[in-house]
């Protein structure tokens, strides 16, 4: 098995793991209730997508 000759430095494990991070979720307004929520999935407060209502929400 082959071993690392040189110990690899801070600097250069930071610069590796640059792109391990987490990005903000995109949210948009919903154009029924203009709640916000998430891309492409139907709108947990009004139960509509794309202008229709596909789930009933019950008033409590």
């Amino acid at each position: 098995m082959a071993n690392p000759t040189n110990k690899t430095s801070k600097a250069r494990t930071a610069k590796r793991r640059t792109h391990k991070k987490l990005s903000p979720l995109n949210v948009s307004l919903c154009p029924q209730c203009h709640e916000p929520k998430l891309p492409h999935r139907v709108c947990m407060s009004c139960g509509t997508y794309k202008g229709r209502e596909v789930v009933s929400i019950e008033e409590i």
